[in-house]
């Protein structure tokens, strides 16, 4: 599942850079080219051989402070900043912070220069690391404009690619989210556990001197395996089970010594097998208690509840769900009040209620809910010398991990391909930029071939908008420059409201130096 989603993004990535790049359509032949259709593309390089906000030919812009023509309120207010600061001594002289000298903009560059530029910057661009702050890439940005289209119809293979990406990208990401769901919930298969269960006679040895061969003794093991375990590594046979209880015949060893026990423990090794071994020349009666280790935990129902939905034993969260199944099967909801539950006889004789919320039956399920049974074998302990190779075998249904949960997660956390997927989508990128670059230079080229000096014109006018919103200059300089422009009907009420400004402040200084002298 893994390979193969990650070969066909690989692969859709690389059909889209090929025909990007060298114009192989899908389904041609290797080393075959579309043939070109339409006028020229132009020189190679960015747009007019420099960044956007450098115009080709233009001298660095630079703002003479006295070219600024300041509003009549400014001029006033400047004016009484400027008196303010004679009155006030003036503060110690600080060295002049010298200003970083602009570079000389170049002129409209060459074809060779512009095509080292490119490679710089194409150098400069390709192979950004992954998860680095590079600019973000989107889906948007691999799609040609329509006018390119237009140009160049054979573009619309690059479309189809593109499209089927999409629909690609979408499904495995639809499939991704399907996984992650499915790894919520406890995915089993039940499986054979074969239990042996057999036992060794030792007899009394007169002529040994140890203490421990002169006593006759018996020895019983407890093993198993998982019949067709298709893992690697084997489970071992305690990790199936929480607790084993081996109780002996409380007559033949007393009431302190008859119980042999094994609980698990977070710190428990795990073994393949248990041995037990006790001193006795007879056969022996025992009982063996195996407590299953059900994960996620399973819980024996309550008998009336078992025979209302038809479960011995089960986890929590499927006995919720078949409480809500009956509720709904038997239209016990509340039509007005959906929250709460009105309880026919069986329920309310496990609740003890006539009406409860559905929220509150996990919390009454818990004196509902049991461990579950233990599983009982009876077993003899034989110490008959001619049945000491015999073995008794049970087979115990046990849930064991799906095998392909491990699948599954190894899908959602490989990384595998993801790198050179990135470096292609970034070609692509690189690519579509490229295109674009070249298509506003054709344009700038056709329309300065078409009306050379209508596009001179435009451009000028084009600049000295752009020049003075970058410089914040107010009005138009080089009309100021001719006296026509200080004969227009506006001059009189300005001379007016600047003689009337001027006389307002000269009123105040006079007011202010009164005061002054009074006081």
């Amino acid at each position: 599942m893994e390979d193969s989603a990650g070969g066909a993004r690989k692969a859709t990535k690389s059909k889209l850079f090929e025909f990007l790049v060298h114009g192989v359509r899908p389904g041609m032949a290797s080393g075959a080219r579309m043939p070109h259709q339409g006028a020229p593309m132009g020189p190679p390089g960015p747009p007019y051989g420099g960044t956007p906000s450098t115009r080709p030919g233009l001298p660095n812009p630079t703002l003479d402070p006295s070219r600024k023509r300041p509003a009549p309120a400014q001029q006033a207010q400047q004016a009484q900043q400027q008196q303010q600061q004679q009155q006030q001594p003036a503060p110690p002289q600080q060295p002049a912070i010298q200003s970083r000298p602009r570079k000389k903009p170049v002129g409209f560059p060459g074809a060779s220069e512009m095509a080292s530029r490119q490679i710089e910057m194409r150098e400069a661009q390709s192979d950004p690391p992954i998860g680095s702050n590079a600019k973000r890439r989107k889906m948007a940005d691999k799609i040609l404009p329509q006018r390119i289209r237009e140009l160049v119809p054979e573009s619309q293979a690059y479309m189809d690619l593109l499209a089927f990406e999409r629909k690609l990208d979408q499904t495995i990401m639809r499939k991704r989210v399907d996984i992650q769901e499915a790894l919520k919930r406890p995915m089993k298969q039940k499986r054979k556990l074969r239990l042996y269960i057999s036992n060794t006679f030792n007899p009394a040895k007169p002529e040994v001197e140890d203490s421990e061969g002169s006593i006759a003794s018996w020895e019983l093991r407890v093993e198993g395996k998982l019949l067709d375990d298709p893992g690697k590594q084997k489970r071992k046979f305690s990790s199936f089970f929480k607790s084993l209880v081996i109780e002996l015949d409380k007559d033949l060893y007393g009431p302190d010594n008859h119980l042999v026990e094994w609980h698990r423990t977070p710190t428990t090794q795990e073994t393949d097998g248990f041995q037990v071994k006790r001193p006795g020349d007879v056969n022996v009666r025992c009982t063996l208690l195996l407590m299953l280790d059900y994960q996620p935990p399973q819980f024996k129902l309550d008998p009336r509840l078992a025979r209302l939905l038809g479960i011995h034993t089960q986890t929590r969260s499927c006995i919720v769900q078949a409480l809500w199944q009956y509720v709904k099967t038997n239209k016990l909801q509340d039509p007005h009040e959906k929250e709460y539950i009105n309880c026919d006889k069986y329920f309310q004789q496990i609740f003890d209620c006539p009406r409860l919320k559905f929220c509150e039956i996990p919390q009454r399920l818990t004196n509902l809910l049991l461990p579950p049974d233990p599983i009982v074998i009876n077993h003899i302990i034989s110490v008959d010398p001619n049945d000491q190779k015999k073995t008794a075998c049970y087979d115990i249904d046990v849930e064991v991990d799906d095998p392909l949960k491990t699948q599954m997660s190894g899908f959602l956390l490989s990384t595998a391909n993801q790198q050179e997927i990135a470096l292609l989508d970034n070609k692509i990128h690189e690519t579509i930029e490229s295109i674009n670059q070249l298509k506003i230079q054709r344009d700038f080229m056709l329309s300065f071939s078409r009306d050379p000096k209508g596009f001179i014109e435009d451009w000028i006018c084009s600049q000295n908008r752009d020049l003075k919103l970058m410089t914040d200059v107010v009005g138009n300089p080089e009309e100021e420059r001719g006296a026509e422009f200080y004969n227009q009907p506006w001059s009189q009420e300005a001379v007016s409201r600047y003689f009337y400004s001027k006389i307002q402040q000269r009123r105040l200084e006079l007011e202010q130096a009164l005061a002054m002298r009074n006081t």
